[in-house]
């Protein structure tokens, strides 16, 4: 270096002075990056449980961003695009002005109100999904439910006589027209609509009671604070393109349940999905009167290796039953 010139040496003094400044600043631009990166998800998945679900976690989040609003709302209304596509499902021959129209009535007739709370540093929210797997039976399960905040129930799945292996608590019960059963003051109702005249059931239901020979109709106690029927279709194709990669003609309810309670609650444990030992999928309050039976139009296996993964990566509890 002592033979260099001065101008060379003064050069090369310049280029390392620069170059440490270069590293210096972009260096903890990175760390500063990453820190407030990680600080994000930290602090807007905090809640006060000893493991919140929505910790970050890349496969979880990439998933979980795509979902657009569970619960439709007077500023949240179904796009046309979506409102097609929903429709196929049933082969509904109504369009979308009379959808929205029937929409508006809803909202006339029960007020937002999805029932839940929002996430926060100061709050554990527990919740229990309970499918209607005939793997609950003999499961003894029933107080380990009843301990959660939130219990979330389906379709027609019932507590009396079930009690030691299901619970007694609901707070929340997801069903659709065909699937209803009676609800109590305490419960509130989540309406699953797979076309528009789901949504004039439960106007109709409301006004005047409904019978028939092959459907039992919900007759609802006339508090309207408990009757949330604003889940999203949109939610639907969510779980069905983004979840399950178009496989099935369309998720089940036990399933999209289970993806709702993940925006609900801190905490999930599922119980009473999957078939039973004998790898049947029934229910728990039904004689099995066919064997090997299998899921219909939704992909039931591939529904359940999403609840291991789940499983697999400490997001949920599964607990498989017996």
């Amino acid at each position: 270096v002592k033979m260099l010139p001065l101008k060379m040496k003064l050069f090369i003094l310049f280029f390392f002075i620069f170059a440490t400044i270069i590293v210096v600043f972009y260096g903890n631009s990175y760390i500063l990056t990453a820190y407030q990166h990680s600080f994000f998800y930290r602090n807007t998945s905090l809640c006060a449980c000893d493991k919140c679900l929505m910790e970050y976690d890349p496969w979880l989040s990439e998933l979980m961003e795509a979902s657009p609003e569970p619960f439709l709302s007077v500023t949240n209304y179904m796009s046309e695009d979506i409102f097609n596509w929903w429709k196929r499902i049933q082969r509904d021959k109504r369009n979308y002005t009379f959808y929205n129209k029937t929409v508006d009535k809803i909202f006339h007739i029960f007020p937002p109100n999805v029932g839940f709370t929002r996430p926060s540093p100061d709050l554990c929210r527990t919740c229990a999904v309970v499918g209607n797997s005939g793997n609950l039976m003999g499961s003894f399960y029933g107080p380990l439910i009843d301990f959660h905040d939130i219990v979330i129930r389906m379709n027609r799945g019932p507590t009396k006589g079930f009690e030691r292996d299901v619970g007694t608590k609901t707070t929340h019960h997801v069903m659709y027209p065909h699937s209803s059963t009676n609800l109590d003051n305490t419960t509130y109702l989540v309406l699953f609509p797979f076309k528009t005249y789901d949504l004039e059931w439960l106007i109709q239901s409301f006004t005047q009671r409904y019978g028939g020979s092959n459907i039992f109709y919900v007759y609802p106690t006339g508090n309207k604070q408990h009757l949330d029927c604003h889940y999203n279709p949109a939610f639907m194709k969510y779980v069905h393109h983004v979840w399950l990669k178009r496989k099935g003609k369309y998720p089940s309810t036990g399933f999209m349940t289970l993806i709702l309670s993940l925006h609900m609650c801190d905490e999930v444990s599922v119980f009473g999905f999957g078939a039973d030992r004998n790898r049947n999928w029934n229910h728990y309050y039904e004689k099995l009167k066919v064997k090997r039976l299998r899921t219909g139009h939704h992909a039931g296996n591939e529904e359940y290796k999403l609840i291991e993964e789940l499983y697999k990566k400490e997001k949920i509890l599964f607990f498989r039953g017996w």
